[in-house]
């Protein structure tokens, strides 16, 4: 017989509130095409992108974080201090160690929240809200503080075509805590790895600074260029559309619900053409809200559910109560999927 005390968390676990911050610098498709080959018409019917945000050497990942995240907790209606645990999903944060989510938990005025970094691509703020659901539930924290946030100008290869227009900055938060009733439902996630040179990262860390430099690419001034993010668009695309859009099915036959009861759609902001081709198979009807968010704001990464989620919420498209069906995917290959009660 165990000699452990069992845990004791709450029954259920919601969203409580959600934060975004997005940087001062908006960015037009005209500024992408001084470093490469193609037009903003071209841009627009590939992507649906129109602007893009870019940090400033003041926004930092942390600096946007910080804003995001106290939005998310006033949204709440708690305290920085009541916040019991700190997950923040990028891939743009370039110190190896410590996490960035330690810095952000102390510059809340948290106490002493255990904080921790993930990895996982534009499926990080579902990995992210998975984590914290097991958390409140578990009872290992009451209310956890969810951070999607990216600065992928500093990933972006300004002369590659292909993506060069796609990337965008920006912060998006949630705090997640106790329920009463189900309002965050199961989580369908998973992982392709044999796909995983599709969306990667163009140049190892290592082989950037101890590897043979002479094979390595160059920028019009013969400067070895910059690590960046780099894809197989048609590849990614069909993945997407295809796979991805069974993920949701089963997301949404996990919860109990077809698609007739959704209120909101809110999938990773990755391009408009996947989402209005995930919409056409998901066979979503006409009083569904679905976030496209990506026109103004670009793919964001971890951070684009929930600025998406939020921009809904500002803007009275979503309201409070509604229930939605949100979905990121991206490198890795990786996925997260689930419905939730909004805010």
């Amino acid at each position: 017989m165990s000699k452990i005390k069992p845990s004791k968390g709450a029954p259920y676990a919601r969203i409580l509130g959600v934060g975004g911050y997005r940087p001062t610098r908006v960015v037009p498709n005209e500024v992408i095409l001084e470093t490469i080959d193609s037009s903003d018409e071209w841009i627009r019917s590939r992507s649906g992108i129109e602007t893009r945000h870019w940090a400033g050497p003041e926004e930092t990942v942390a600096a946007m974080s910080i804003e995001a995240a106290g939005k998310a907790i006033a949204d709440a209606g708690i305290s920085a201090e009541q916040v019991g645990a700190v997950v923040v999903s990028t891939v743009s944060h370039f110190s190896q160690t410590p996490a960035v989510a330690t810095e952000i938990a102390d510059k809340l005025g948290t106490d002493k929240a255990a904080a921790f970094d993930i990895s996982a691509g534009c499926a990080g703020f579902g990995y992210g809200l998975t984590l914290a659901k097991g958390m409140v539930v578990e009872g290992s924290a009451e209310y956890v503080l969810v951070i999607g946030v990216e600065r992928l100008s500093d990933l972006t290869d300004l002369e590659d075509r292909a993506t060069a227009f796609l990337f965008g900055d920006g912060a998006g938060a949630a705090v997640v805590g106790p329920s009463k009733e189900p309002a965050i439902g199961p989580t369908v996630w998973g992982s392709e790895g044999d796909k995983s040179e599709t969306i990667k990262q163009t140049i190892p860390w290592d082989l950037f600074h101890f590897g043979d430099r002479s094979g390595l690419p160059l920028d019009r001034q013969g400067n070895i260029k910059f690590p960046a993010i780099t894809q197989e668009g048609q590849a990614v695309f069909r993945w997407a559309v295809f796979e991805m859009a069974k993920v949701a099915q089963q997301a949404l036959d996990a919860a109990g619900i077809s698609a007739d009861d959704l209120d909101v759609f809110i999938p990773h902001q990755a391009n408009v053409r996947i989402i209005d081709s995930m919409v056409k198979t998901l066979k979503l009807p006409e009083h569904v809200t679905v976030a496209r968010d990506v026109r103004t704001t670009g793919n964001t990464s971890a951070a684009s559910i929930p600025l998406a989620m939020e921009r809904l919420l500002a803007t009275g498209e979503a309201k409070s109560g509604d229930t939605a069906l949100v979905i990121g995917f991206g490198a890795g290959l990786v996925y997260a999927a689930t419905v939730v009660t909004l805010p």
